[in-house]
């Protein structure tokens, strides 16, 4: 299904019933990511998977920004009328969440986000060598807005004030410092490292973060 978000044509799928939430894709990544989980999640859950701007079936924009990308999410969730969902995103879409946990946390009933960095700074040295060199090859404004965003202060996390689950494989690209931080700087979160996974192991075509979800969202 599409929805057109004031300049904005986003592509979303909607599967299960019951209380929402919202999946969110990474960097040149697509809903497809999902295709293990969303079947699990649904069985108690409305589960909407988006392709976010310019990736997928949705639109390609001028211009890539992590905060066009949240603003993106708090309108589909106001246009649709969802009505407090969990977000779970993986990387840049974890990034994506805790924008829009930052500036709508009453909008939310809670996070989850699966390898997010609050910078560049934040990937270790040997990924963001890979990016940069990915960038020089592709010259894709994608990878770009990876290099160039985000930048997150930590007091920002502050604000965030429903409870998050952040997640990051114990041999993930993002420094575990960074994801430790991230979970120290939320009042309501809880840190999960899990071990001999990496960055993309436990997410992508995979249902392992179900139960860890589901575990997660019943308490709230």
């Amino acid at each position: 299904m599409y929805i057109q978000l004031n300049s904005q044509v986003i592509y979303y799928e909607r599967t299960g019933e019951g209380s929402p939430v919202i999946l969110l894709h990474g960097n040149n990544e697509t809903h497809e990511i999902f295709d293990e989980l969303i079947p699990k999640l649904s069985d108690k859950h409305s589960v909407y998977a988006l392709d976010m701007r310019g990736h997928g079936l949705s639109a390609t924009p001028k211009d890539y920004h992590y905060k066009d990308m949240a603003s993106d999410v708090l309108n589909m969730i106001e246009a649709l009328e969802i009505k407090k969902p969990a977000l779970i995103g993986f990387s840049d879409g974890a990034i994506v969440s805790l924008l829009c946990a930052i500036e709508h946390s009453n909008m939310l009933s809670s996070v989850v986000c699966c390898g997010a960095n609050l910078s560049f700074d934040g990937i270790k040295f040997s990924q963001q060598h890979a990016i940069k060199k990915e960038y020089r090859k592709n010259n894709d404004p994608k990878t770009l807005m990876m290099i160039k965003e985000p930048d997150i202060p930590l007091d920002l996390l502050k604000r965030i004030s429903v409870p998050a689950l952040i997640v990051a494989g114990e041999d993930d690209c993002i420094k575990e410092r960074e994801t430790k931080s991230i979970a120290a700087n939320i009042p309501d979160s809880e840190l999960m490292i899990l071990p001999k996974e990496d960055h993309y192991s436990y997410i992508i075509h995979s249902d392992k973060m179900a139960e860890p979800i589901e575990t997660f969202l019943k308490k709230y």
